[in-house]
């Protein structure tokens, strides 16, 4: 979150399970930092179900991507935002 204060990048792949903050919440922080801003953001888990995508989508993410990500599927994403 400090770094991202510099600056914002095209896209940040955030885990949902981080050890201090679950990616919800670091979400929530991302968007704080420059909310007429909104960096692109996709979530990055191992549940995939459509209960997962569901809050993923309604939190604000703009991609969900089950663990390991397909790269074609990684490509099209960093194409569309090229």
């Amino acid at each position: 979150l400090g770094r991202l204060a510099e600056g914002l990048p095209h896209l940040v792949l955030l885990d949902l399970g981080l050890p201090n903050m679950d990616g919800f919440e670091v979400l929530r922080r991302i968007r704080d930092l420059d909310p007429d801003r909104w960096v692109r953001v996709a979530a990055l888990t191992g549940y995939g179900s459509e209960e997962d995508r569901r809050r993923t989508t309604e939190a604000g993410f703009h991609h969900h991507f089950v663990k390991p990500v397909d790269p074609a599927s990684l490509h099209d994403v960093l194409r569309e935002i090229a």
